[in-house]
């Protein structure tokens, strides 16, 4: 079985193409300080809290914003956008959903990110590239990939119902209570643990190799509808603050294909916190 649709480039295919006038390479890490300690020649740097983020409203940036940012970085229409970055590319895949979102197209990610471009020993620079500002067209943005609070409650029935599915990435600590972040990260930013009532755990990390790069479809599809997650289900998936969901978004509806998936981006530090919405707690105290 082969992925659904034609968004992965490899390392040596980036190492190939790399100085194609049309192809565009954009580094987005978790450590935003880690492009200047070196990067793939070419590549500019989108810094996924400044860039993305409203800097005051619990938000993204508009739709004219994004065509700023995009002209900013030199980015034209019909450029080959590729995305690629640290931990499997669990912030490419956000920086991929949320473009999509908002109406970019010409994406695809480097399949295993900078880890496997690095362990391949293959070169890396601190030298800033030369960039041409671009007036990138007018956006749309593409709210048949995003969910609202509102809209995940309304969900729930038919999760119940076992017409729907909700996908919860993150650990399995996480999913029962135990923790409210991911291990080794301040326990912060949310008042209750748990999950959304009906949601299947399955974390993200499960689509990946130890490389880095995606699992096979067959494996993918197996992992997913192992639990019920298949593509008849309308899905939303949700983690923390949408960066893991964001990589298990882009598995279900990119590489699998599945055509109603949709990224709660207000994940568990909105619903955690909000008042009047049902949450599950499994873990006990001994």
């Amino acid at each position: 079985m082969d992925y659904a649709k034609d968004v992965l480039v490899s390392t040596d295919w980036v190492a190939e193409h790399r100085q194609d006038p049309n192809i565009r390479l954009i580094e987005v890490n978790e450590d935003i300080l880690l492009y200047d300690t070196g990067h793939i020649p070419g590549a500019v740097k989108l810094d996924w809290q400044t860039d993305l983020w409203h800097p005051v409203e619990r938000d993204f940036i508009g739709a004219g914003e994004v065509q700023a940012l995009l002209g900013r970085l030199g980015i034209r229409e019909g450029d080959q956008i590729v995305l690629y970055g640290d931990k499997s590319n669990w912030w490419a895949s956000y920086a991929y959903w949320f473009l999509s979102y908002s109406g970019v197209g010409n994406l695809k990610i480097m399949n295993g990110g900078r880890q496997k471009w690095a362990a391949e020993g293959r070169e890396l620079t601190t030298d800033a590239p030369s960039v041409t500002p671009s007036q990138y067209p007018a956006l749309t943005r593409d709210d048949s990939l995003r969910a609202y609070r509102d809209e995940v409650r309304a969900h729930l029935e038919g999760v119940q119902a076992g017409k729907n599915a909700l996908v919860d990435v993150r650990s399995a600590d996480e999913f029962s209570g135990k923790v409210t972040h991911m291990p080794n990260y301040p326990q912060e930013g949310v008042l209750r643990g748990g999950h959304i009532p009906g949601a299947r755990n399955i974390p993200w990390a499960k689509a990946t190799n130890e490389d880095g790069t995606f699992k096979s479809a067959d494996e993918l599809k197996a992992l997913y509808e192992g639990e019920g997650v298949t593509p008849d289900k309308d899905v939303i998936a949700y983690c923390r603050i949408a960066e893991r969901s964001s990589h298990s978004w882009f598995v279900l509806r990119e590489l699998l294909g599945y055509p109603k998936v949709r990224n709660y981006d207000g994940s568990w530090t909105e619903w955690g916190n909000a008042v009047g919405m049902p949450i599950e707690k499994t873990y006990t105290e001994e």
